[in-house]
C-alpha cells in the first residue's frame, strides 16, 4: 500500500471512531436520564447495605435519609479522607445516636472508583451481606455499576443516582461545565469497559 493510500485509510478509520464515539456519547447521557427516572417517586426495597460513593453532598445526604427511613442494616461510606472521623463526616447531618453507634460505617482505603469496589467487596464479606443500594451522582452510575458488578457478581446492586444541582443534563449541550462533566465521565467509562476486557 503507497503511503499517500494509507493516509487515507488511516484517516477514514479515524473519522468512523470519531463518530463512533460521538454516537455512544449521546446514548451514554441518555441512559444518565434514565437512570434518573428509575427512582423518581420510588419507594425502596430495603436491602442488605447503603453504599454512598464520596464525591457530593447529595450523596451523603441521600444515603442518610435512606438508613433512616430503614432501608437497610447498615450504610457503608466508600472513599472517605483517612483524615476524617464519623462525627466530622456527619457533623452537618442530624442522624439519630443509635444509627450513628452501630450501622454508618466508613471506608478509609478507597481512592478511585475501582477502589470504591474493592473496598465494599471486603466490607459486604465481612459482613455477610449479599444486596446493596449503590448511591452516587447520575453520570457516575453507569461507570460505577460496571465495576461493582464486575468486582461483586453475586451480590444484587440496586442503582440510587444523585442528580446534582450544577449538572444540567437536560440542556447539557449549552453549558460548557456539565458537557466537559459528561465527556470525561463518558472517556472513563469507556476506559474502564476496556481495562475490564484486557483482564486489568
Amino acid at each position: 500500500m503507497s503511503f499517500p493510500r494509507l493516509i487515507r485509510v488511516l484517516s477514514l478509520l479515524a473519522g468512523i471512531g470519531a463518530i463512533l464515539w460521538l454516537v455512544g456519547l449521546f446514548v451514554f447521557i441518555e441512559h444518565v436520564k434514565t437512570l434518573d427516572a428509575a427512582v423518581l417517586d420510588a419507594d425502596p426495597a430495603p436491602v442488605d447495605a447503603i453504599v454512598v460513593l464520596t464525591g457530593g453532598s447529595e450523596r451523603l445526604s441521600t444515603g442518610l435519609e435512606l438508613l433512616v427511613a430503614g432501608k437497610a442494616k447498615k450504610l457503608f461510606i466508600s472513599g472517605v479522607h483517612p483524615s476524617l472521623t464519623l462525627e466530622r463526616v456527619l457533623a452537618h447531618h442530624p442522624v439519630p445516636d443509635d444509627l450513628r453507634k452501630c450501622c454508618i460505617i466508613l471506608g478509609h482505603a478507597a481512592e478511585s472508583t475501582q477502589g470504591n469496589a474493592e473496598e465494599t467487596q471486603n466490607w459486604l464479606a465481612a459482613e455477610d451481606f449479599h444486596s446493596l443500594r449503590l448511591v452516587t451522582a447520575n453520570y457516575h452510575m453507569p461507570r460505577s455499576l460496571l465495576l461493582f458488578h464486575a468486582a461483586l457478581p453475586d451480590v444484587a446492586i440496586t442503582p440510587h443516582p444523585v442528580a446534582p444541582d450544577s449538572v444540567k443534563l437536560g440542556d447539557w449541550i449549552a453549558h460548557e461545565g456539565t458537557a466537559s462533566l459528561l465527556i470525561t465521565e463518558y472517556d472513563k467509562f469507556i476506559g474502564a469497559q476496556i481495562g475490564l476486557w484486557m483482564g486489568l
